[in-house]
């Protein structure tokens, strides 16, 4: 009798264990059904546009300008714009003066007051030149225009007329008028000599950290 209750329990218990694998093929079916549905949503914008100039003003003044091939619109949880194939970014003052540029092969920008783009990432060659010149050279860049300012965690190169110095880090107002490279590495001088002679093939003398 007692044999005959211990088969009995071992029946329910292996029934009780297919009851939790059917269920959990279940969940990982919803689970796979719902990561490509969410890819399949990633992959279609709200709208596609070609060719695009957008302006950002402040106080109703002009103070950037940005052209893009593509552009495109996804909305969800938080509204984004997304520029698969590049885009260029022209700043100005509140003249109305060209400040500085901004070019990169991909970019993406964030909507987070329903106002407008109030961050944008910029990705993949990054070259910002300011007004005097300097260049700076990345490839991650985060825009914040609430702030107005630049930054990233990444490798940066930036040259002057005079040097070029590199390091990982970077903040800088969005004119690159001034900048910090939060862990400089190196900087290699330029002076009017070193100018002179370049098609010589001499160098500048190189300085690291």
């Amino acid at each position: 009798m007692n044999q005959h209750i211990r088969f009995k329990g071992s029946i329910i218990r292996t029934l009780a264990l297919m009851l939790v694998l059917m269920l959990a093929a279940c969940e990982n079916d919803i689970q796979v059904v719902n990561s490509i549905t969410s890819a399949t949503e990633k992959q279609l914008p709200l709208d596609s546009e070609k060719d695009v100039e957008m302006l950002y003003s402040d106080s109703a003044v002009v103070r950037a300008r940005l052209t893009a091939p593509v552009l495109d619109h996804y909305a969800g949880k938080k509204n984004y714009t997304e520029m698969p194939k590049g885009m260029l970014v022209i700043f100005y003052d509140a003249q109305k003066k060209e400040q500085n540029r901004l070019k990169a092969d991909y970019g993406i920008g964030y909507d987070n007051t329903g106002n407008g783009m109030d961050k944008m990432e910029a990705k993949r060659h990054v070259v910002v030149v300011n007004e005097k010149g300097d260049k700076l050279e990345t490839e991650h860049l985060t825009w914040d225009a609430t702030t107005k300012q630049i930054y990233t965690d990444e490798f940066v190169k930036i040259t002057t007329k005079d040097k070029t110095i590199w390091g990982t880090g970077l903040k800088a107002n969005q004119d690159f008028s001034e900048y910090e490279i939060k862990n400089p590495q190196g900087e290699l001088q330029v002076d009017d000599k070193d100018l002179n002679n370049d098609q010589t093939g001499q160098k500048g003398e190189q300085k690291t950290e």
